[in-house]
């Protein structure tokens, strides 16, 4: 059996706003969600900024009793899936709920939580560590809230692959859906890595950014000047369904997925190989299974983490693939917006992808005023551009070797 698989929901909780609508109109005007960091005292770390989701109140969005036993990460999850179900118009009933299937992991877990009954475990011993604090912290613990919120008993997993995690647990629901294993799924990925522990042991691996002056410009791929990247947070999460079951509910469809590939480095666990071979693999698998040519691909949302390697190499990988096409084809790096929110990233730049074709518009490279010489390709500085988007690629490059790569196309019946 393969089946058709096509998205009808999409939901993200960013820097840039707490919907997905919201975060796509601050992205195209090019707005950063990078500012001074506020969840953590930072004075005595280098590094000043990150993108956190501002003006943050769970209990605007969900019940007060029940935000305060999920971590910040879960909450963000539950938020945008909510969005995504509503916009989806999927109800679970007696009739589905066994046929609906829920992949949504954190590369990190509840960071946040396990900060705070740390301290509170030093200082006043075990009595003070939050009784929910061991769903609070897993990585699994955002699938299962989702599962038990919507009474969904089809399989609920995390698969967790460092930055590339958003992008595998969508891509392995699309296999799921496609191979008739079930009908539905809500796939992506929520992060907080905003934390005291999480910037301090990025930070040891030189990968943050210590530009802090102003905010905004502390994140630059693909340009000379760059020196890392920026911590970001999050949630993404949308509503995958087979063609047959969308037609039967007449439900709209946002976009069809046509192609996922994955693949491992096998070469260092902090640093990509340097000739761009696991990325290229993961976007060749991709286009294998979408059956479709490299030329045919009309924007690609990059990695572009503005660290010195990350974005030489991803060059490399996407010249392995596309040769003389790839200086023709729009990229763009959407994280000096929304920052790198690690295990949800991918998942939050999968929904940009969707909704460029629903535009027809890409995001822009902020930041990219003076381009490094070996970032040489098309990757749409400074301001958005308006332009037929048909197909889309998403690539994600994650620490440990793990690369992903999805695939969007123009729904056509």
């Amino acid at each position: 059996m393969s089946r058709r698989v096509v998205v009808t929901g999409l939901g993200m909780v960013s820097s840039l706003g707490h919907d997905a609508a919201s975060s796509w109109r601050a992205a195209l005007a090019g707005c950063s969600g990078i500012a001074p960091i506020t969840l953590h005292d930072c004075r005595q770390s280098p590094v000043k900024v990150a993108a956190e989701v501002k003006h943050w109140e769970a209990a605007r969005y969900m019940d007060a009793k029940a935000a305060r036993r999920c971590d910040r990460h879960q909450q963000f999850g539950l938020v945008a899936a909510a969005e995504a179900m509503r916009q989806s118009g999927l109800t679970i009933t007696d009739a589905n709920r066994e046929r609906v299937s829920v992949l949504v992991a954190s590369s990190t877990g509840g960071f946040l939580t396990y900060d705070e009954n740390m301290e509170s475990f030093r200082e006043h011993g075990a009595r003070r560590v939050n009784p929910f604090g061991v769903m609070m912290v897993l990585v699994n613990g955002a699938a299962a809230m989702i599962s038990i919120e919507y009474g969904i008993q089809g399989p609920s997993m995390a698969i967790v692959t460092s930055c590339a995690t958003g992008s595998d647990n969508i891509g392995h629901a699309y296999r799921m859906i496609r191979e008739g294993i079930v009908d539905a799924a809500i796939a992506g990925g929520a992060e907080t890595p905003i934390t005291p522990m999480g910037v301090a042991s990025l930070d040891r691996i030189n990968t943050l950014s210590h530009r802090s002056e102003p905010p905004a410009m502390a994140c630059t791929p693909f340009d000379l000047s760059r020196d890392g990247l920026v911590l970001g947070e999050g949630a993404g999460i949308m509503v995958l369904e087979s063609l047959e079951n969308v037609q039967a509910r007449g439900a709209t469809i946002l976009a069809e997925l046509i192609g996922y590939g994955a693949s491992s480095d096998a070469y260092h666990l902090t640093s990509p190989n340097e000739q761009g071979i696991g990325g290229a693999q993961a976007m060749l698998r991709a286009l294998e299974d979408a059956r479709i040519a490299p030329a045919q691909i009309s924007y690609i949302n990059a990695h572009g983490t503005g660290t010195k390697m990350n974005d030489v190499i991803e060059t490399r990988a996407v010249k392995r693939v596309f040769g003389e096409a790839a200086y023709d084809v729009p990229i763009s790096s959407t994280k000096p917006m929304t920052g790198h929110a690690m295990g949800t990233t991918a998942a939050m730049e999968a929904i940009f992808c969707v909704q460029a074709i629903l535009d027809n518009a890409i995001p822009p490279t902020l930041n990219l005023c003076d381009p490094d010489p070996d970032c040489d390709l098309d990757y749409t500085p400074l301001t958005a551009r308006r332009t037929t988007v048909n197909i889309a690629m998403n690539n994600a490059l994650g620490l440990g070797g793990h690369n992903a790569s999805l695939i969007f196309r123009a729904f056509a019946s």
